[in-house]
């Protein structure tokens, strides 16, 4: 999985006060958890995240803070401001190679439906699937080939295991599916073999009903 990196100062002070003048001036009041100390607290400026949140990809993070501490972490937590979408808060959760960690990862189907070439819907109710690795097993992306899938064909997330990592989901989670609508045309793998000889032609039609 790539890596973002994101420079930061140290907070000495962690009032209301401070934290909303460093809001005005464009920095963002973020907190490092999950480490042997008590938690870090830190800013960044605002346009330091664009690459982590602006984005469909996962990422992990290097944080390097002004006092030469280096962390690598993964964003926890997010908060915007309601109104201005402004970033206001960022959580981290740091890492360790030999520790597993989860985290949501991107779907991306790839290939061309049967179903959907025939007029089927195809829907993927998970947009990310939530997976357990340690950081050096994460995948950038969860590819499907959706290629085989005809109109009513289901994709189950058992199909997608491996050894590198595990997915916190049932296994009879249905990650994506090619759903029949109004204009579909169903078109059976056997259809294509019928010899022409075995479909009744119009006038044969018409002599069965005279």
């Amino acid at each position: 999985m790539k890596s973002i990196t994101i420079d930061g100062s140290q907070r000495e002070s962690v009032g209301k006060k401070s934290t909303r003048a460093l809001r005005n001036a464009g920095q963002v009041p973020c907190v490092l958890y999950g480490g042997e100390a008590n938690p870090v607290h830190f800013t960044s400026p605002e346009l330091a995240f664009s690459k982590l949140v602006y984005t469909p990809s996962a990422h992990t993070v290097v944080i390097k803070l002004d006092n030469g501490d280096t962390f690598n972490a993964v964003m926890q937590d997010i908060q915007f401001h309601p109104v201005t979408d402004r970033i206001m808060h960022v959580d981290f959760y740091e890492i360790y190679e030999d520790k597993a960690i989860t985290m949501e990862i991107p779907v991306k189907t790839v290939g061309s439906s049967k179903g959907v070439m025939n007029g089927g819907n195809l829907r993927v109710p998970y947009r990310k699937l939530r997976v357990k690795a340690i950081p050096s097993k994460l995948p950038d992306f969860i590819e499907i080939d959706i290629t085989p899938l005809k109109i009513g064909s289901k994709f189950y997330i058992s199909e997608l295991k491996n050894e590198d990592y595990s997915f916190i989901h049932p296994d009879n989670t249905v990650v994506c599916q090619v759903r029949r609508s109004r204009l579909a045309v169903v078109v059976d793998d056997e259809d294509d073999d019928v010899d022409a000889d075995e479909v009744p032609s119009t006038e044969q039609a018409d002599d069965a009903q005279a």
